[in-house]
C-alpha cells in the first residue's frame, strides 16, 4: 500500500532568515509573506532554528518590565511560562535583537521522504505546529504544518475505497456470492458481507484503518469459519 510522504503535502516555497537578521527585518518577512514562523539558517544555508511571531511578541510582553516600569506580564502568561519552565527563556527572547537570540534551537526537522504519520508524531512529541523539512545536507526543502497533514482527510471517497479494496486479498473480496463489501461515505469506511474466515475479516478491518484519509471504520462483517482461538482469561490470586 503506497503511503503519503511529507514531500507530497509540504509547502515547497520556504522563506528563511539568517542568524544575524535583525528583529525588525524578521517581523517584515513574517508580515509580508503571511507566515507565522520562518527557519533560521547559518552561513552554509543549514537550518539551525526557527523564529516565530510568538518569539517576537515576547519583547512586547516584557517591554515595560525591561524599561524599568511597574508592568508585569499577566498571571496567565507567567503561569504558562513557569509550568513549562520557560520564564527565563521568555526573558532571553525578549532581550533578543537578532534571529539568533530569538529563535528556538535546534529546529524540529523532518525528511521529505518521512511518512505523514511520522510528521504528526514529531509535532505531538515536541508540541509544535509545523516542521522544517530538510534535505540530506540539512538545508530547508519545505515546511509542513498541521493544516498540510489534514489534507489527507480531503481525499475523495472513491479514492479511499480504491485504496482499501487494493489492500484486501482478491480472494476475500465480494464476488456476487460472498466476500467483503467496501463502502465509503464522508471518509467513513463500512465493511460488510461475509468473509470466508474470521481472520480475513479482522485483517480487512486493520487494512482499512491504516489507509490515510479514513475517518472511521464500521464493521458489519460475518464469517463462515472462526479460525481465531480465544484463550480463557485467568486471574492471578494474591
Amino acid at each position: 500500500m503506497m503511503r503519503t510522504a511529507v514531500k507530497d503535502v509540504m509547502t515547497r516555497r520556504v522563506t528563511t532568515v539568517r542568524e544575524h537578521t535583525p528583529f525588525r527585518e524578521i517581523a517584515e518577512v513574517l508580515v509580508a509573506n503571511g507566515i507565522s514562523a520562518t527557519p533560521v539558517v547559518d552561513g552554509d544555508d543549514r537550518v539551525v532554528g526557527v523564529v516565530s511571531e510568538g518569539d517576537l511578541m515576547r519583547k512586547e510582553e516584557f517591554r515595560e518590565q525591561y524599561s524599568g516600569e511597574s508592568y508585569r506580564p499577566s498571571w496567565r502568561s507567567r503561569l504558562r511560562w513557569w509550568k513549562a519552565g520557560q520564564h527565563a527563556e521568555g526573558a532571553r527572547k525578549a532581550a533578543g535583537n537578532t534571529a539568533a537570540g530569538l529563535m528556538d534551537a535546534p529546529a524540529v526537522t523532518v525528511s521529505p521522504f518521512a511518512s505523514i504519520s511520522r510528521a504528526a508524531r514529531l509535532m505531538d512529541e515536541h508540541g509544535v505546529k509545523r516542521l522544517v523539512v530538510v534535505d540530506d545536507q540539512g538545508r530547508a526543502a519545505g515546511i509542513v504544518s498541521r493544516r498540510d497533514l489534514l489534507k489527507m482527510y480531503l481525499r475523495d471517497d472513491d479514492e479511499i475505497r480504491r485504496r482499501v479494496v487494493e489492500g484486501i486479498p482478491s480472494h476475500a473480496r465480494w464476488d456476487d456470492r460472498y466476500g467483503i463489501i467496501v463502502e465509503v461515505r464522508d471518509g467513513i469506511v463500512t465493511l460488510s458481507g461475509q468473509a470466508d474466515r474470521r481472520s480475513e475479516a479482522m485483517a480487512a478491518v486493520r487494512t482499512a484503518g491504516r489507509v490515510e484519509g479514513v475517518v472511521d471504520v464500521r464493521r458489519e462483517l460475518t464469517w463462515r469459519e472462526d479460525d481465531l482461538v480465544t484463550l480463557p482469561v485467568t486471574w492471578d490470586r494474591p
